[in-house]
């Protein structure tokens, strides 16, 4: 690991005053840290925001506001998220361990980067490192990467598992920089890969995430997180879903559904949720929303598995949450 300066900054005002060129925000670190042992991260300067304050609070339409440097173990544990958002506290619990949950931090769980093996090889060219470089992974090792919104550029997939159900829900995250406040929707926050995959989101450079709100959505205290992995610990979801479900006398009503594990960013099915509308609540009419979503998979030589097991995922969940009272 490189040399670099640190400071600690007290509010978000002098967190963004510490900012400059070739500084990087530090929250829990579980992520940035183990990308500065690899070489791949090397800043010049960290500027550590992990002491900012942050809390879990209503909004006056019945939501709740997460502040940024509110830990996973504590968002996982609390009984609103629980009550009123179980697929959120579900995917939190799903990812790394307890330890790791303890550390890592609301708004630093979304801009965490990818597990490509060759991103995180600096001996190999990425395109997302080095722009440029070329993608290997498109004829090398890829089984768990992109079969949705992939270029040819890079073919890497997000790996969060809290974004995903955000991402079904339509949160909003509140960033603040040099220029001032603004809210990006979850879904416009992470970027398709396109031609420049080495910027992960839309976020300028030195701007800070303060908080991610969830709306209100009444129906998604009927919903469910769904993770397909390797093993049980540690890994990365090969594919995984987020979906909440309105019926009314076995037809759906609404539907929110987001995959992660299978694109650069949380995937969510408006297609899907377009097909579920009025549809009946049976695992025919899943399948079908299903296959609608996937048509537009395109699987590489050795991950064509993730759409079988995307479809049966989404089938399945889904069942499961029309069987609940």
């Amino acid at each position: 690991m490189r040399e670099f300066a640190y400071a600690r900054a007290g509010d978000q005002s002098e967190a963004l005053a510490e900012i400059d060129g070739d500084a990087t925000f530090l929250a829990g670190g579980t992520n940035l840290v183990d990308l500065m042992k690899l070489g791949v991260e090397t800043p010049a300067r960290l500027v550590d925001i992990r002491r900012l304050p942050g809390s879990i609070d209503d909004t006056g339409d019945g939501g709740l506001r997460i502040g940024a440097s509110v830990p996973n173990s504590v968002v996982a544990a609390d009984s609103r998220v629980r009550e009123r958002y179980p697929f959120v506290a579900q995917a939190l619990l799903s990812g790394a361990s307890g330890q790791l949950r303890n550390l890592a931090t609301t708004g630093g769980n979304l801009l965490q980067r990818t597990r490509c093996v060759y991103f995180m090889d600096v001996t190999k060219p990425c395109n997302k490192r080095e722009p440029g470089s070329g993608c290997p992974a498109l004829e090398g090792d890829h089984e768990n990467l992109a079969i949705l919104g992939w270029s040819e550029a890079c073919v890497a997939t997000h790996p969060s598992d809290f974004a995903v159900p955000l991402a079904a829900l339509d949160a909003q995250v509140h960033v603040l920089g040099i220029g001032g406040a603004r809210v990006v929707a979850l879904t416009d926050l992470h970027r398709l890969p396109g031609d420049d995959p080495s910027r992960d989101t839309v976020l300028e450079p030195g701007e800070l995430v303060t908080a991610v709100e969830l709306p209100p959505l009444p129906f998604a205290r009927r919903s469910g997180y769904r993770k397909v992995r390797e093993r049980a610990s540690f890994s990365f979801a090969l594919v995984s879903v987020a979906a909440a479900l309105d019926t009314d006398g076995g037809t759906v009503r609404e539907a929110r559904l987001a995959l992660g594990g299978v694109a650069h960013k949380p995937w969510r099915c408006l297609t899907a949720e377009d097909a579920l509308r009025g549809a009946r609540a049976t695992a025919e009419s899943f399948a079908r929303a299903a296959d609608a979503e996937l048509a537009a998979a395109r699987p590489l030589r050795d991950n064509g598995h993730k759409v079988p097991i995307a479809r049966n995922a989404i089938t399945t969940l889904l069942l499961d949450l029309a069987e609940r009272p």
